[in-house]
């Protein structure tokens, strides 16, 4: 992989998006905003207070680290199935020096990169709210980009590995809503039985939440643990898109 090559694939991607921002970047950002208002004002008239703080502060830190991953993983699915299969973005890239590999990685740093954006985004907009209790928040921002390269791999392996857009329907609804509603973003998972506790746990979301609220917060010794299972599980899953593209492209 040469990394300068993988650079002109995240250059690519970014150039496209420089057109399409301002839409892109309105819908994203209008989501979160509306769980925010719907359960922190409207839920939250109810629940008063969660570990102590009011509980709009509490779902805050975890409506950035949803929109982190849900922005690498729409990326990384239907935008790299759609540049892949649709468009033939890959097979005109492929004509150039750029191989299989320095392509895989360009999709996975814009991945991530992506996700470090939208959850910078909806950072800035909760601090303007008043909803984070320390500055520290901001050394959140590359575990954002370290996280977002875990979602971007996952996704890239489905697309690398699902039949045909329509099954990321399957994707979606198996793995990221659950994960999304279990991570700890809305209660605490210990109100839950304990498998669901343990399940959460092998999930990236899960330690994502508790990195941006420990942070928020300022306790950021917390989640010392989180941040090294997030690099290893980065690092662990790292060889499989590559393989499992290559396997799809090649064929």
């Amino acid at each position: 992989m040469n990394l300068k090559r993988a650079f002109r694939v995240w250059q690519r991607n970014f150039t496209v998006y420089t057109k399409l921002y301002k839409s892109s970047i309105a819908l994203n950002f209008v989501e979160p905003a509306l769980y925010l208002a719907a359960l922190g004002l409207g839920l939250g008239a109810f629940v008063k207070e969660i570990n102590g703080a009011p509980y709009i502060n509490f779902i805050a830190p975890g409506i950035i680290a949803s929109s982190s991953m849900f922005a690498a993983t729409y990326e990384c699915t239907y935008g790299t199935y759609v540049r892949m299969t649709f468009q033939k973005t890959f097979d005109a890239i492929l004509a150039t020096p750029v191989n299989i590999d320095d392509l895989v990685a360009g999709e996975l740093m814009w991945g991530a990169t992506k996700s470090m954006l939208y959850g910078t985004i909806i950072m800035i907009v909760i601090s303007l709210f008043g909803l984070v209790d320390s500055s520290m928040i901001i050394l959140a921002i590359p575990v954002l980009f370290l996280s977002g390269l875990i979602f971007a791999e996952v996704s890239v392996i489905a697309v690398a590995t699902v039949p045909g857009i329509d099954t990321f329907n399957y994707f979606y609804t198996l793995l990221m809503t659950p994960m999304f509603l279990f991570s700890g973003i809305f209660f605490p998972l210990t109100s839950l039985p304990p498998l669901v506790t343990k399940i959460a746990f092998f999930t990236p979301l899960y330690h994502l939440v508790n990195i941006c609220r420990s942070f928020s917060s300022g306790k950021i010794s917390v989640s010392v643990w989180d941040i090294v299972w997030i690099f290893v599980v980065a690092m662990i899953l790292a060889p499989y898109p590559f393989r499992l593209m290559r396997r799809r492209i090649i064929k």
